[in-house]
């Protein structure tokens, strides 16, 4: 055990878990470090003291339920190992241990070398911006509802609808991919004529296209759903895996942002004591490349979640970190106009809030309800309070009697 141990952080990652264990926390510590690096369950003939010293993982701090273990960095591949090998270290065979009865992974400081190997974001949130000429203000977007269902030419004018309501942003939602009743190549097609003719009219808009596959397909199908006219790529991060959105950002032929959604996150991070919570999941994805990174709701919308830690998420895109362009933070699920003056004063103004059914659930359709999610963004901007903004804007009014505001 290295409990106090000074070392130099350049040469360690550091991992915050949060343990619960019948055991001594020094022996559950112990038993933590020693499985995900060089010790396992007994003695072994072919451990030396040398391997040890050089590889093995090092306990730095026990406060209550809270360990922080160092892994050196030559514990993690230089090369082919990637983003699975990391979490086969930090986030591996610790979760079936024996001496704990829960564990969390609750944040990760990754060195200077680990941080060397990947690229970051494309474009980021000044990329985002310059693309939609919006330097200051929030994002403001929608996710296309009916989840499913909806034909090409359904889709594509919902989008219309939801720009020339004033929207910046749109996107398919996380279970639309390629099924019968609405074709990628149809649907992207479609959209891209929508996108055309907003623009021809003074407004500009992106939507993001979910391109999540198989691995082996994914940059494939980005490229040609790029040929369509898309004007951004989605990937399902936790389903696709991490090295799916590196494919795409590293890869040269793309060359549009990619929008990153966290479906099935809650799996590994709804439990407080047991999974990966959101914040090392953030981290991973700016390293790999994504360029918006759905984050919570910061305690507002549906979504499980509490503002602190939301708020990390946020933190963890838009913080000066291995020369890495910022991640656009994004505030979806359950949004609607009347929340979003509080969610904004949370985040700050570099968010981008998206709403479903804060959008098409509007008594006056898609485009009145693109108005109001505006004219919420337009009152936070200029910190009015939105009741007040809604005695000259009937579109916020309107969102306001039917779904309150907080």
């Amino acid at each position: 055990m290295h409990l106090g141990e000074d070392i130099d952080v350049d040469d360690f990652v550091i991992c915050d878990y949060r343990v619960t264990t019948d055991l001594p926390m020094a022996d559950a510590a112990n038993a933590i470090a020693a499985e995900q690096s060089t010790g396992t369950w007994t003695d072994l003939s072919t451990t030396t003291s040398k391997i040890v010293d050089r590889y093995g993982a090092r306990v730095l701090s026990i406060d209550g339920d809270l360990i922080r273990i160092a892994f050196p960095n030559e514990d993690f591949s230089i090369d082919i190992g990637g983003v699975p090998q990391i979490l086969s270290v930090i986030a591996g065979n610790l979760f079936g241990l024996e001496s704990v009865s829960k564990l969390r992974l609750e944040d990760v400081t990754f060195s200077k070398e680990i941080l060397s190997m990947y690229k970051g974001p494309k474009f980021g949130v000044d990329g985002l911006r310059d693309l939609l000429g919006r330097p200051e203000k929030p994002l403001v977007g929608t996710i296309v509802k009916p989840k499913i269902g909806l034909s090409p030419k359904e889709t594509a004018n919902y989008v219309y609808e939801a720009g020339a309501g004033g929207l910046t942003n749109s996107k398919d939602d996380e279970t639309l991919s390629n099924q019968k009743f609405c074709p990628i190549e149809d649907r992207t097609v479609a959209v891209a004529e929508a996108l055309d003719r907003l623009e021809s009219e003074g407004h500009r808009m992106m939507h993001a296209i979910n391109v999540s596959t198989n691995g082996d397909k994914i940059v494939e199908l980005a490229e040609k759903v790029q040929s369509w006219g898309a004007k951004e790529l989605m990937v399902d991060v936790i389903t696709c895996g991490f090295a799916a959105v590196q494919a795409l950002a590293e890869d040269p032929s793309i060359k549009v942002p990619i929008h990153v959604h966290r479906t099935m996150h809650g799996a590994l991070t709804r439990d407080p004591l047991h999974g990966i919570s959101m914040l090392p999941i953030t981290k991973l994805v700016r390293m790999c490349g994504g360029d918006a990174l759905h984050i919570g709701t910061l305690g507002v919308g549906k979504m499980s979640g509490n503002p602190k830690g939301d708020l990390a998420n946020l933190n963890a895109c838009l913080d000066p970190v291995g020369g890495y362009r910022t991640v656009m933070p994004v505030c979806s699920g359950g949004v609607y106009p009347g929340m979003i003056g509080r969610m904004v004063q949370i985040s700050g103004k570099n968010v981008q809030v998206q709403a479903g059914g804060g959008v098409s659930g509007h008594p006056g359709g898609v485009r009145k309800g693109a108005m109001a999610m505006c004219q919420a963004i337009d009152a936070a901007f200029q910190d009015i309070p939105v009741t007040e903004y809604a005695k000259d804007h009937t579109e916020l009014h309107e969102a306001i009697v039917k779904w309150g505001y907080k």
